[in-house]
């Protein structure tokens, strides 16, 4: 066998099983703090973080994932562990050993079984279906 052959196969698998949108992927050993903006794409933090992440795209805080802090983004997964305020602007997931200490503000959420979640869920009201159908008037029209 060839020095370091098994190695780079495996690590092409991994990175081919990742979605296509993926910016950026942090792993235990690396420790962040301060503000994170993250325009487009898929973020996974599977390590502390401590501060701000704002996202345009999507937010997956991992097993190992930590949070201490507001996340913004479009829609956040969560299979680690947050503290803190987050605002999902399309969803919000919580999935089997997933914890949020913190309050919500999304328009969908859902929370699997086993999935932990402690404080406030703010969710606006979706827009009422009479008024896509605000043309037709029922007492013109018998």
């Amino acid at each position: 066998m060839a020095f370091g052959r098994s190695k780079p196969t495996t690590r092409r698998r991994e990175l081919a099983d990742l979605p296509d949108d993926w910016v950026g992927w942090l792993e235990p050993g690396v420790e962040l703090e301060g503000k994170m903006k993250v325009t487009s794409g898929l973020i996974r933090l599977n390590t502390h973080f401590k501060g701000e992440i704002t996202s345009d795209g999507v937010v997956v805080v991992h097993d190992q994932g930590e949070v201490e802090g507001e996340i913004q983004s479009r829609v956040v997964s969560i299979t680690g562990k947050v503290k803190g305020a987050v605002h999902a602007k399309e969803r919000l997931e919580i999935k089997e050993h997933g914890i949020l200490l913190g309050d919500i503000d999304t328009p969908s959420l859902l929370i699997d079984p086993g999935g932990f979640f402690e404080g406030q869920c703010h969710m606006p009201a979706p827009e009422p279906a009479s008024q896509t159908l605000k043309a037709v008037d029922p007492q013109k029209h018998p």
